[in-house]
């Protein structure tokens, strides 16, 4: 193994990387408790290709020399996003769910593979996608615990805090919605 080395791309340039990092989503969950199969990659790519036009749309890739060993992207959420409707056990203040399209930057996948866990990928990853970010928080879903034990901690370990359970589609599992504040401003 080579050092890890990271990029960033943005807008039209994260679009075109997606079959760059396609492997390494196929690798990551197909693992439980995802287990995703051919269907599940087939509407990962529609997802992403509508994703990465949103406003703000950014990847960073993890790459040992060639491999991409690890992804994570996101965007800002848009004034008349659904992310905060999504929540199913609790009611938010509206000065809490208002959205400007800048305000509030949604993480949609960080994933590192197997064979590179353990050595600050993710973390590095996570770091690089929100610097320099104009948001003043991010957030983002994730499998609850037992299921997603080790990102729950690294997600707790760098500030985020549930705010609710979020079911985002009519036959999606319940997620937690995970919120953290950035570059020193309240919630």
């Amino acid at each position: 193994m080579t050092e890890v080395t990271y990029e960033r791309h943005e807008g039209a340039a994260a679009a075109a990387q997606l079959d760059a990092f396609l492997h390494a989503y196929e690798e990551v969950y197909v693992e439980p408790p995802y287990c995703e199969g051919p269907s599940d990659v087939a509407e990962f790519i529609e997802h992403y290709q509508v994703q990465a036009r949103r406003p703000g749309m950014r990847l960073v890739l993890a790459r040992d020399g060639e491999k991409v060993v690890g992804f994570t992207y996101g965007y800002y959420l848009a004034p008349d996003t659904r992310w905060w409707k999504n929540l199913q056990d609790v009611e938010l203040r509206e000065d809490f769910t208002w959205e400007d399209g800048q305000r509030t930057f949604v993480i949609i996948e960080l994933a590192v593979r197997k064979q590179w866990r353990q050595r600050g990928i993710a973390a590095e990853l996570h770091a690089r996608l929100l610097e320099g970010l104009g948001a003043e928080r991010a957030t983002l879903t994730m499998r609850p615990e037992p299921e997603a034990a080790p990102a729950q901690s690294a997600y707790a370990g760098w500030g985020y805090r549930k705010v609710g359970v979020s079911h985002p589609w009519e036959d999606a599992p319940l997620y937690d919605c995970m919120v953290r504040e950035l570059a020193g401003q309240g919630l």
